[in-house]
């Protein structure tokens, strides 16, 4: 009898502690290190997975059909299906701490472009036309005269001069995508403070510098913030688009990490052909040495598919391209317009305006549903 009094209770408060615990129904594996390596279906990342018990709902997001955990000692994998969504499980560290965890089915960034491939081209909501500053701008000139851009673009066909500034750029001024922004915002104090600090810039700053070269030489030229569908994100790019007259075409340009892009005939494509190849699984071929710093080469998959495809679903540029664009002195007016597909989300107001007392500058934003506003050929 004394036995039984003393067994009973301890049965009882297990019995309640497990009806009580996130681990009832949910498989359960091993661990002694808190860090984990995940397989998205064929690709294998090393120690990308922090077990964090103190964490009430650890969500790992994925677009991959299987997902597969390793811990040091167990692992776990899900065949996900997007139409269940989620999929729970726990980790037990070191024999004692449960961390619940849960992998989560979102679409690729790939699939999400895909929904955002409806314009519409009958949107003649009123936009004001994009200029482009002469390459007789005082300013320019001097850009032109103190970079020498004549002996670098050399004396070659447009292409030719295009793609010479394009990789003198890149190889000039490394990237730094956690750099601070200086306040003079143009190619020559953008260079010198690079030369001064020993530093590098981010994705904008190098767009800037780029366009203003070409502008310099007197090639048509915008640099276009590619933004993904949040409107709240920490992370966009900034590439440039190139108009070419031998080609009667924009090209796309990337100083960050020297690219351009053709189709399976080599025929170089701008922006919005690359989108819309995207959108339609057309073929689409990145230079082979596209590359980020000289460090990494890039590839296809990941700048086009994953990267660009994230940042390809909004687009804006500033109305005038031009020489100090982004240097914002008093009474100065920011106009910007943006290209937003259907399914955007914000689509109104059509034109925004806010004037900033501390900085004194007036910021104007449109929107256009219309691709043909945006890619309007310069005259």
């Amino acid at each position: 009898m004394k036995v039984k009094k003393i067994i009973l209770p301890i049965v009882a408060v297990l019995l309640i502690q497990c009806s009580d615990s996130p681990r009832e129904g949910l498989p359960i594996i091993n661990a002694n290190s808190t860090l984990v390596d995940i397989r998205d279906d064929n690709v294998l990342r090393e120690k990308v997975w922090r077990i964090v018990p103190e964490e009430e709902l650890d969500i790992y997001t994925t677009s991959a059909k299987r997902v597969t955990f390793y811990t040091d000692i167990d692992s776990i994998s899900f065949k996900i299906n997007p139409k269940i969504g989620t999929y729970d499980f726990i980790i037990l560290l070191n024999g004692k701490d449960s961390a619940r965890t849960q992998i989560k089915y979102q679409p690729s960034r790939l699939e999400m472009l895909k929904g955002a491939k409806e314009y519409n081209y009958s949107d003649n909501r009123f936009i004001p036309e994009f200029t482009y500053q002469s390459e007789d701008n005082p300013n320019l000139k001097r850009v032109r005269e103190e970079l020498k851009l004549d002996s670098i673009a050399g004396t070659g066909k447009e292409l030719s001069q295009i793609f010479n500034l394009l990789h003198w750029i890149h190889n000039l001024i490394k990237h730094d995508g956690s750099s601070s922004n200086p306040k003079l915002v143009n190619a020559l104090d953008l260079i010198q403070v690079c030369k001064n600090e020993n530093r590098g810039v981010n994705c904008r700053m190098l767009a800037i510098i780029l366009n203003e070269c070409y502008l310099s030489m007197g090639i048509k030229s915008r640099y276009v913030t590619c933004m993904p569908k949040e409107t709240d994100f920490d992370d966009c790019h900034v590439i440039n688009m190139v108009f070419s007259r031998d080609l009667g075409k924009w090209i796309w340009i990337d100083p960050t990490f020297a690219a351009y892009v053709m189709d399976e005939k080599g025929n170089l494509l701008g922006i919005q052909e690359v989108r819309e190849r995207l959108i339609n699984g057309k073929p689409l071929i990145l230079n082979a040495d596209a590359n980020w710093n000289r460090e990494e080469l890039q590839t296809k998959e990941h700048y086009l598919e994953n990267y660009m495809a994230k940042n390809l679903y909004r687009l804006q540029c500033l109305l005038s391209s031009e020489y100090n664009a982004e240097t914002l002195e008093r009474g100065r007016e920011v106009i910007c317009v943006e290209l937003l597909p259907l399914d955007g989300i914000e689509q109104s107001p059509q034109k925004e305006e806010f004037f900033n007392e501390r900085m004194g500058v007036t910021f104007i934003d449109y929107k256009t549903n219309n691709p043909d506003i945006f890619w309007a050929r310069p005259q």
